[in-house]
């Protein structure tokens, strides 16, 4: 069954002629008259009264004109919907990145890309970098920012996606600052006491990160795991209570240092630097994704010029 047929059937009952319902429906009168037997084949009983002069229904063809109405008017309702749906699709970008990047990174860059928001919605999903990723190879994301760094791996096909480095950030050793303005928590020193230490979930790429530096650097500190946080900003309070120190991205924590809330629990050596890119698959995207993405494009590399310097002394 066609909903043309529907739409025949309609006109036919409304105008009570063939000649007038064909003209109105913009087809000849035999096809016109052929689509109308077709839907009778269809509904399996004649809906149309035999013979000459105005056109009457049968029985069943009264009955089934409410129902011919009512469906015809639901779908063009459903295509409304979808059209409407469609359009608002359109307009909307999926932004997948972590909870710390889209506190600090895609904070920053949202300041500069508000004015392109009145044309559409951007929509952002926090989540781990492994589904953050996934996100973005399934369709769900438009646009995956991400930490770069030798010791994450980003499985991404270079053959499928494309890149953009957003700018460059650094996790600090930091410690609850004294009044005095030294840190409560330290690296080295005469004492064998091992430092506290509040870790990244494993799972966390920031805690591959700490992970892989302290495996690797020839002056890692000695340690004491009191805490293990799967939330960075659960764990960036618990160093500002003094319970420990940790690894803060500088871009979360540089006010609260300029502040004197929090100090350096080691020297620059100890830093850990990483990039911040912005990943899309290489296929053609919605308008407004494309433009964002030329927005992204343009403004590459600029954010870690806004992040302020870190001249304190461990």
């Amino acid at each position: 069954m066609q909903l043309k047929w529907l739409e025949d059937f309609i006109s036919l009952a409304k105008e009570r002629s063939y000649t007038r319902a064909a003209e109105l429906r913009h087809v000849t009168h035999p096809a016109f008259g052929r689509r109308i037997r077709s839907l009778e084949a269809w509904a399996g009983t004649p809906l149309i009264e035999p013979g000459s002069g105005p056109v009457r229904l049968t029985p069943a063809g009264e009955a089934f004109l409410e129902t011919a109405e009512q469906l015809t008017r639901n779908l063009s309702q459903s295509h409304e919907e979808l059209q409407t749906i469609a359009g608002r699709h359109a307009r909307t970008v999926t932004l997948a990145t972590g909870r710390t990047l889209a506190r600090t990174v895609v904070a920053d860059w949202l300041l500069r890309v508000r004015a392109m928001l009145a044309d559409g919605e951007l929509h952002i999903r926090t989540a781990s970098l492994a589904e953050t990723v996934q996100m973005l190879q399934q369709g769900d994301a438009d646009f995956s920012v991400l930490f770069h760094h030798s010791a994450l791996v980003v499985p991404l096909d270079a053959r499928q996606y494309t890149h953009v480095t957003l700018g460059s950030d650094r996790l600090v050793p930091l410690s609850q600052a004294l009044s005095c303005g030294r840190p409560r928590h330290a690296f080295g020193g005469k004492s064998a006491v091992p430092t506290p230490y509040v870790a990244y979930a494993r799972n966390l790429a920031l805690g591959r990160l700490v992970e892989d530096h302290l495996a690797h650097h020839p002056a890692a500190p000695r340690l004491q795991r009191l805490v293990e946080c799967d939330s960075p900003d659960a764990q960036h309070e618990y160093v500002l209570k003094g319970l420990g120190m940790s690894w803060l991205p500088w871009s979360l924590a540089h006010a609260d240092v300029q502040a004197g809330r929090l100090a350096r629990a080691g020297d620059a050596r100890m830093d850990i630097r990483f990039d911040v890119r912005v990943y899309r698959p290489k296929r053609r995207l919605s308008p407004f994704a494309e433009a964002m993405w030329s927005e992204l494009a343009a403004r590459g590399g600029s954010f870690s010029r806004n992040v302020p310097g870190d001249d304190i002394s461990p």
